[in-house]
């Protein structure tokens, strides 16, 4: 697909720290892109220089094939949503969605089609004369994103939108932009530091860490096949197993030292024998055994954890080390002081140095 926004070796500097360190990205138009990190990684600052609310200290940003990074906010096709709505409290929903249709010189009657078109899309019809304060939190947000969309913007800007939001009205929420977005046809792009959010969400997922983007890749991606340790523990749950190359890597395997056991995971590049790394696994890729399996390393069940669909189950292994298991509860009997042989699908592992 062609792109709608370009972003060429964007940096940002904040005094002598550059909080946005030469990021490349494209935007796909009618994509659902999620820029994903942690705080104090970037994502924010990148979304403010698209938008032209920072500026940009190198590098080029491009829309529809306009350069506009020396463009005011107002003279590119963007608009942005905040987590604090930004509405204006003494308008009506009607008057708030209108704002900027009334500074681009629209007639009254063509405005109130265009509100009344967007409060409809939203599901808000009735509170076209409500003001902000007589409103849920589920309800300021969708009039906000109502008021972002009504002047057409080739991309819509979200910079952590539901991060104001208890649980069950989020969820409501991610599945209403998601509708939204497909409906409307429009590029979406995402801030959060919410992976469960980001993968539910997302065409693509952008992972970013310390001003620098780690991979890039469809939600599958990133969490089946991440290319790096930082993706492979920050997005879902991991276990983290240290050791060292046993022997050069054969036929997409590796075997790895680790206290005296041979641990084997995939790979697609070269490793020295001896070299340090990480081996990772996630826990709903562990098999659990009571009894004695070839390849498996022992352990003791520590904790059991309910968590409706998923039990979680802690275990300390003979070296000290915890590995955390995910396992289905109907017919789970392993209980606190059990032994069990922990093992899994090489396939299913992620090797990486140690950084």
């Amino acid at each position: 697909m062609a792109a709608i926004a370009t972003l060429k070796n964007i940096v940002k500097r904040f005094g002598v720290m550059n909080v946005v360190d030469g990021i490349d990205l494209e935007l796909a138009a009618g994509e659902f892109v999620t820029l994903l990190g942690p705080s104090g990684c970037g994502k924010s600052t990148t979304l403010r220089m698209l938008a032209g609310f920072e500026t940009v200290d190198a590098g080029r940003i491009e829309i529809e094939g306009r350069e506009v990074s020396t463009l005011p906010p107002n003279k590119r096709s963007v608009n942005m949503v905040f987590q604090d709505y930004a509405l204006f409290p003494h308008m009506s929903v009607g008057r708030n969605i209108a704002f900027g249709l009334k500074l681009k010189g629209l007639g009254r009657d063509a405005i109130n089609r265009r509100v009344r078109e967007l409060l409809d899309m939203v599901a808000l019809g009735e509170k076209i004369d409500s003001f902000p304060h007589e409103l849920s939190g589920g309800q300021r947000q969708r009039v906000a994103l109502a008021r972002a969309l009504a002047l057409e913007p080739s991309i819509l800007l979200l910079d952590e939108p539901l991060g104001a939001l208890d649980a069950k009205l989020r969820q409501q929420m991610q599945e209403e932009l998601k509708r939204l977005q497909k409906q409307t046809g429009k590029t979406f792009l995402f801030v959060t530091h919410d992976q469960e959010e980001a993968l539910t969400m997302s065409d693509r997922i952008v992972v970013m860490n310390k001003g620098r983007i780690e991979q890039t890749g469809t939600p599958e991606d990133i969490y089946y096949r991440p290319t790096t340790a930082f993706v492979a523990t920050f997005i879902g749950e991991a276990n983290i197993l240290r050791g060292t190359v046993e022997a050069p890597a054969r036929e997409g395997r590796v075997r790895v030292a680790w206290h005296g056991t041979s641990l084997e995971a995939a790979t697609d590049r070269d490793w020295r024998q001896g070299e340090d790394v990480v081996l990772i696994v996630r826990p709903e890729f562990i098999r659990c055994s009571r009894q004695p399996q070839d390849g498996g390393v022992e352990g003791t069940v520590t904790d059991l954890m309910f968590k409706g669909e998923r039990l979680h189950v802690s275990t300390m292994l003979k070296n000290g080390d915890r590995v955390s298991i995910s396992v289905d509860p109907a017919g789970c009997s392993l209980s606190e002081g059990q032994a069990v042989w922990l093992g899994w699908d090489p396939k299913n592992a992620f090797v990486f140095p140690v950084s």
